[in-house]
């Protein structure tokens, strides 16, 4: 269970996020959605340890804040940038093997992603497994930075904007696995811009707007909400 209550966040002298709370249970999806600058790559970032924050957030009992980024990725916690962050001159395969070393740990949970699993469920990285990353399209970029971080066997996974510039195909195929991993009991914090995948996947979705939270409710109540989709998502 990832717990975060009053969690505030800074860039410098920049207060960005203002009491943030929320909770994600185990195998649930909740999506965070907002316009652009609402605070939620900001949340997810202040979860993993990559920006300067105060407040609580509890992984599993264990406080995360004030830990290191690697740190929290041993406590089995993944995390999907939305700028990708591929290793360019290694091969798929090699940043496929980046991720398992730097996120299995001994004694972890059984059932874990494999190579045959990602292959599968990719056939586009299949055949290029032995390309170099940095000659992939942008989304089979997006696509290995996914796989790599499944790679680790996270129990809770950190995902920011996966489906951003995708081809409608692979939208799908993002839509697809997110549901798989519910099924394996894996909990998802999703930042997403597209309500309609929010809405199909998730069990839980929260509104951000000014670095806050201003809305949480189920899929079925935020399409009653016709009020709060249009004054904090609809452009």
């Amino acid at each position: 269970m990832l717990e975060v209550a009053g969690l505030h966040a800074f860039y410098d002298k920049s207060h960005v996020l203002h009491g943030v709370d929320l909770t994600v249970g185990e195998g649930e999806i909740v999506s965070l959605l907002g316009r652009n600058g609402a605070g939620r790559s900001t949340t997810v970032k202040a979860v993993m340890g990559l920006v300067e924050a105060r407040g609580s957030v509890r992984w599993q009992g264990r406080q995360l804040l004030g830990r290191r980024a690697f740190e929290i990725a041993r406590l089995g916690v993944g995390y999907v940038p939305e700028n990708r962050e591929i290793f360019a001159r290694l091969t798929v395969h090699q940043n496929l093997l980046l991720g398992q070393k730097s996120g299995r740990q001994p004694g972890r949970r059984p059932g874990g992603w494999s190579f045959d699993d990602v292959y599968t469920r990719f056939p586009h990285l299949a055949a290029r497994q032995h390309s170099p990353a940095g000659v992939l399209s942008g989304g089979e970029q997006q696509m290995l930075t996914l796989c790599r971080t499944l790679m680790g066997d996270p129990a809770l996974i950190l995902i920011d904007e996966p489906t951003e510039g995708l081809a409608p195909q692979l939208v799908e195929q993002v839509a697809a696995l997110l549901l798989a991993l519910r099924e394996r009991g894996t909990a998802v914090l999703l930042v997403e811009q597209k309500l309609t995948l929010a809405l199909q996947v998730s069990a839980r979705c929260l509104v951000m707007g000014h670095g806050r939270v201003v809305f949480a409710g189920t899929p079925a109540d935020l399409r009653a909400q016709a009020g709060v989709r249009r004054e904090w998502l609809e452009v």
